[in-house]
């Protein structure tokens, strides 16, 4: 540089290569920290999804993990000598609406809650986005909305002030929370009571002003605990309806008993017992694999009815009920072979009076029961784990 007239400064030629170099050099050295810093991020930092503890599966693609939104590897929970939850796998992506289901003191509300961080597992992983929930735990909360089974309100509140309440905890402010507010209000239809005490609502209402707290901050996943136990059959509907909606733009997971709402609003159903997994994939997936093949029902009036239906092929069960002179068989059928023409032929060669046939469709109620049905009765791993984390497990 020389100076130039009234002191100022004047660059010499040779300086602008030189300069040109100088910030090259510096683009570069910048461009190399990105590409190191994004490397540690995508291949140290964990975002792959980990294989469990027994070797489960293989490593998820990039693609799949971009969709990955929870993954529970190998979890495990006990409440002292008692069992709530063993081994427990699952995924769920992006936008799905998960059906989570299971017979009282399977495990559920256990899962719900370290899924929400309110429990810790004993053993296993639990991941948002492919990072561990622990390693940010009020972060992980901020991109949940939680609905409890008990759904805890203050009653001598309004909504108004019971939402904004909500929006102090979650740390919403200024304008940030008024649009919250609103957004929530207009989602969950609760405008017509926004200025009403809590305790005057009904029991649908209730549900909906907690969904709405649920969904104040906008959460990216929504966590649901039989959102609609108690409800009317018309409330039920419009509960549905409502979790069908906010399903649309948010991944969900249901808990509940209600297996027409499952068929309904979920596009994937989980099935627990006695805190396992024994069932994962859509409702037609899993009827499709459904264990004991096929059903029949034969009423018929006739000598030697139950005996001779026993012996058709692919018959591996049956139960026998008399009616009025007839009786009704319930016939269950190992694979897919069709018995209706073969039954309808044994009618007519017996000279059977054939008063009903018909073959049942797979229905999710008896998938449930199938998967279910041992150990139906409590044998105490549901209530007392219920007892030690504060209500009764379901």
């Amino acid at each position: 540089m020389l100076d130039g007239p009234g002191g100022s400064r004047v660059r010499t030629p040779g300086e602008w290569p030189r300069r040109a170099v100088s910030g090259a050099a510096d683009l570069f050295s910048f461009v190399f920290v990105l590409f190191s810093f994004c490397f540690r991020f995508v291949f140290v930092s964990g975002s792959f999804r980990a294989v469990g503890p027994s070797g489960r599966g293989p490593r998820r693609a990039d693609a799949e993990v971009d969709r990955l939104m929870i993954s529970v590897e190998g979890v495990a929970k006990r409440y002292g000598p008692v069992v709530a939850v063993t081994d427990l796998t699952f995924q769920i992506d992006h936008g799905e609406v998960v059906g989570f289901l299971g017979p009282n003191g399977a495990g559920k509300t256990t899962t719900m809650r370290i899924l929400t961080g309110t429990l810790q597992p004993d053993e296993g992983d639990v991941r948002f986005e492919g990072r561990p929930i622990g390693e940010d735990l009020p972060g992980a909360k901020r991109r949940l909305g939680y609905l409890p089974e008990s759904n805890p309100l203050y009653e001598e509140m309004l909504v108004s002030e019971y939402l904004d309440y909500v929006a102090d905890l979650r740390e919403v402010r200024g304008a940030e929370r008024r649009a919250a507010t609103r957004d929530a209000v207009d989602e969950t239809g609760i405008g017509s009571v926004f200025h009403r005490p809590i305790a005057e609502l009904s029991k649908g209402f209730r549900q909906r002003v907690g969904l709405a707290a649920a969904i104040l901050h906008h959460p990216e996943t929504l966590i649901l605990d039989e959102p609609t136990e108690g409800l009317d059959p018309n409330q039920r509907v419009e509960i549905r309806r409502l979790v069908s909606e906010l399903g649309r733009e948010r991944t969900v997971l249901l808990s509940t008993h209600v297996l027409q709402e499952v068929e309904a609003t979920c596009t994937r159903l989980l099935i627990i017992h006695r805190g396992r997994l024994v069932a994962d994939g859509s409702v037609s997936e899993l009827l499709e694999a459904r264990r004991g093949g096929a059903r029949y029902v034969v009423e018929a009036a006739g000598e030697g009815v139950a005996e001779a239906l026993a012996r058709l092929p692919g018959v591996t069960s049956q139960r026998v009920e008399p009616i009025d002179g007839r009786v009704r068989v319930q016939l269950s059928v190992s694979g897919n072979r069709e018995l209706r023409p073969e039954i309808f032929r044994l009618a007519a060669e017996r000279g059977w009076a054939l008063w009903e046939l018909f073959r049942e469709r797979a229905s999710l109620e008896q998938l449930f029961q199938e998967l279910t049905a041992s150990g139906e009765e409590e044998t105490g791993a549901g209530a007392a784990a219920g007892g030690a984390a504060g209500e009764d497990e379901r």
